[in-house]
């Protein structure tokens, strides 16, 4: 899959493109996906997605906190497994903010080479979100591209959103997130220095330093799995202020991994959250906590048992 950047002037060959946030590639980005593939199949010709970099809040609102599901690596390597050919990555900046709907199409669109338009029932386009779906499919006979329009995915009585997923998150219900992104939620960061507390206690853990955008779940503690040097393992995530040891109100992701033995330091992980086990405690000493962890392992390895992954207690 490649991944370029849009520079004024290029031009592209021919493409079915699919637009929108894609914040979480849950169920319903996925339909409108599977669209647009099969479109682009139908016709004979690759198919892209576009994305703003950076993601267009961070230059409209600086100082808010914007708690992504997915930061753009993820996004593209999630792409690639659902058969997209290229992502398009076209600048966001204030100036490029004020571009009209109908300028959208003919300086963007129509350079990418679109034959075909694959967006969701409430996707918005242009300055100030101008552009609806259905000023779309007119643009689309105009210049003669076509527009599919992909509508809402419901999960029982509700619409599958990334609001909703974010909701869940926040609530500490993964198994709902799950059930709307068709795949565990993720915590992505890099591997720093603790302060060795686990270690001594006879549970070592990595300690997760995540980017700043992405969303962190509830305070708690979680059953999870990830990749480390081509095996998978599984393990139990904390994610809270660590209340036993530390009077700060600072956020702290630390994993321990079953029968994992070597040096995770400034190691990339994707973390896989499964299920959450319980809230975070404060408890009366170390005796009482280990007691505690204990459990939580046990815990742990029983819902990823549950979950098929018996394959990764070994």
């Amino acid at each position: 899959m490649e991944v370029c950047t849009l520079i004024p002037g290029q031009k592209f060959e021919p493409t079915v493109l699919a637009l929108g946030n894609f914040d979480g590639i849950h169920l319903g980005h996925q339909e409108l996906l599977k669209d647009g593939l099969e479109k682009a199949r139908s016709l004979k010709t690759l198919f892209s997605v576009l994305l703003f970099d950076p993601h267009p809040l961070k230059v409209l609102h600086p100082d808010r906190k914007l708690e992504l599901i997915t930061g753009k690596d993820e996004k593209i390597m999630l792409f690639e497994k659902f058969g997209v050919d290229k992502v398009f990555l076209l600048p966001f900046s204030l100036e490029f903010a004020e571009t009209t709907p109908q300028e959208f199409v003919e300086n963007i669109l129509l350079k990418i080479g679109v034959v075909h338009v694959t967006v969701g029932f409430n996707y918005s386009f242009g300055c100030h979100g101008k552009g609806k779906p259905g000023d779309l499919e007119k643009f689309g006979e105009a210049y003669n591209f076509g527009v599919s329009v992909v509508q809402a995915q419901m999960l029982d009585d509700r619409v599958i959103s990334s609001t909703e997923i974010r909701r869940a998150l926040l609530n500490g219900d993964i198994d709902l997130a799950k059930s709307m992104m068709g795949r565990a939620p993720t915590i992505i960061g890099t591997v720093v220095h603790g302060d060795g507390r686990g270690r001594d206690i006879g549970f070592p853990t990595a300690n997760i330093e995540t980017h700043e955008d992405l969303l962190i779940p509830k305070n708690g503690v979680y059953a999870v799995t990830a990749e480390i040097d081509g095996r998978i393992y599984g393990g139990m995530m904390n994610i809270g202020i660590v209340p036993t040891f530390k009077t700060g109100q600072e956020k702290i992701i630390e994993i321990h991994f079953f029968d994992f033995h070597g040096d995770l330091y400034r190691k990339d992980l994707f973390i896989d959250i499964q299920a959450r086990l319980r809230a975070e405690k404060k408890f009366s000493g170390v005796r009482e906590i280990t007691e505690q962890l204990g459990k939580d392992m046990e815990a742990a390895k029983q819902k990823l048992q549950k979950q098929n992954f018996t394959k990764f207690m070994e």
